[in-house]
């Protein structure tokens, strides 16, 4: 058994981050990381074009800029060499613990956190899991019997050879709009199985030039910062915004796509924003090809033909799955147990809920990160979660100079939930019309974002304050 002052569960962006904020504060810790490999949601998904969706200098922390981005919209494995290179610090990397799968963490006092290659105790228990770890995997029959080669966008198969072979795509969301181009045209014929249309906006991408130059990167990084904040008001259903936003996305389907039926079955039914909205420049041209079909939603598979929803009958020889994570419902709540035998699977059971987005009634001295109501439909989740390990350090200072554990009250959970809930109550996300991974399907509840801008996040959230605490 191994003694630290803190646990961090997870080695992506916010668990290297954490890493980073303990480094030199005194308090011993190790970073848990089941994989082989730190980066998270950068390690898992390599599939063809895999990029950020956020401009790149706000996807870098504010004390680690990097001036080697190499275009607005940062490559995939440009970001994982970023957090490799922050995962490499002397303060990071020898609390580093890979290929340490965290079994259970169990609460008595202190933390016990039992993994496949030792247990841990610790005072301080940081969950940095992640909220896209978990691929979901569509219950679709004859799925199990498809003789191809069939996987998810996030465990891609670069051993499966895709070249002139006849490949289905499921989904047509943020993951799925930047493999779908890439397949287009070496594939023999690819269909696209889509259950409804997304919004798509412009996506503007091109080179930068190098700058090392930090107040430059800082000037840049507040003006796009500053830009992006903007599109809340697009959210909360302020009419000009939300008019201006939905002609943007529907301009640029027009222009992009001179098929005037096709153009018709890529019109939403939804309102702009419910969903997340999308950026390329590719994607339509890309469903315009004469070899690629756009067809319903797969219904079923029968040997190796595909059968969608709207009876359409297509013969495939791979299939790659882009349906997205079980986001909302955090796979590793039922692994932690809390005082009095409470599992956060239980506390969770209708809806992730919290205090400050960070603490949870019922787990002392536990702090989620990117988790309930802790990312960002108009702006980057790196902002939010800097503001978390802002919070996360000064509760740390707080309990440097107290015996005892610091649990948030269930009644400032409530208020912070009801809060949460009356802010939400008007905006896209719950009046737009759609079903989507931001709302808990159990409860209806807005869980996965917060509903206002990054800045108001800091300033209710970025700073500890003890009052809520028993």
């Amino acid at each position: 058994m191994t003694d630290v002052d803190v646990v961090v569960v997870g080695a992506g962006l916010a668990g290297i981050g954490a890493a980073i904020a303990l480094a030199g504060r005194g308090e011993s810790f190790v970073v848990l990381e089941r994989a082989t490999e730190v980066g998270g949601t950068w390690r898992d998904n390599t599939y063809p074009g895999v990029a950020c969706d956020v401009p790149s200098h706000l996807y870098a922390f504010a004390h680690s800029p990097n001036p080697a981005w190499s275009r607005r919209f940062a490559p995939g494995h440009e970001i994982q060499s970023y957090l490799r290179a922050l995962a490499a610090r002397p303060g990071v990397a020898p609390h580093l613990r890979l290929d340490h799968e965290v079994l259970s963490a169990e609460y008595d006092g202190l933390w016990t956190v039992t993994t496949n290659r030792g247990v841990f105790r610790s005072r301080v228990l940081v969950l940095a899991a992640g909220r896209l770890t978990e691929p979901r995997i569509p219950d679709v029959p004859g799925l199990a019997g498809f003789d191809g080669p069939v996987f998810h966008s996030a465990r891609w198969d670069h051993g499966a050879d895709l070249a002139g072979r006849r490949v289905g795509v499921v989904g047509t969301g943020a993951s799925a709009i930047q493999i779908i181009p890439e397949l287009a045209g070496h594939a023999s014929r690819l269909t696209v199985f889509a259950r409804s249309a997304p919004y798509v906006v412009p996506r503007n991408d091109h080179a930068l030039d190098s700058t090392a130059d930090p107040a430059a990167i800082t000037r840049i990084r507040e003006e796009i910062f500053t830009d992006m904040e903007r599109g809340i008001a697009a959210r909360r259903r302020e009419q000009t915004a939300l008019d201006a936003l939905r002609t943007l996305a529907l301009d640029h389907l027009e222009s992009q796509v001179p098929d005037p039926e096709l153009r018709k079955r890529l019109i939403p039914d939804y309102e702009v924003g419910c969903k997340r909205v999308l950026l390329s420049d590719t994607f339509y041209p890309a469903l315009g090809r004469p070899d690629v079909d756009l067809t319903g939603a797969l219904d079923r598979l029968e040997g190796r033909v595909a059968v969608s929803a709207d009876g359409s009958r297509t013969a495939l020889d791979a299939l790659v799955l882009a349906t997205g994570f079980h986001s909302t419902q955090q796979p590793y709540a039922h692994r932690v147990t809390g005082r009095d035998g409470l599992r956060l699977s239980q506390a969770w059971e209708q809806g992730m809920v919290s205090h400050a987005s960070t603490v949870v009634h019922g787990f002392p001295n536990m702090f989620v990160l990117d988790g309930p109501n802790a990312s960002l439909g108009h702006n980057s989740a790196v902002h939010v979660i800097e503001s978390q390990l802002s919070y996360l350090t000064g509760a740390l200072d707080h309990l440097a100079g107290h015996d005892g554990p610091l649990e948030v009250t269930a009644r400032a959970q409530d208020a912070y939930t009801r809060s949460i809930d009356a802010m939400a109550a008007g905006t896209v996300w719950l009046r737009g019309g759609c079903t989507s991974w931001y709302v808990d399907s159990r409860s209806g509840r807005l869980t996965l974002l917060w509903p206002g801008t990054a800045s108001a996040f800091r300033a209710r959230n970025g700073r500890f304050d003890p009052e809520p605490f028993r």
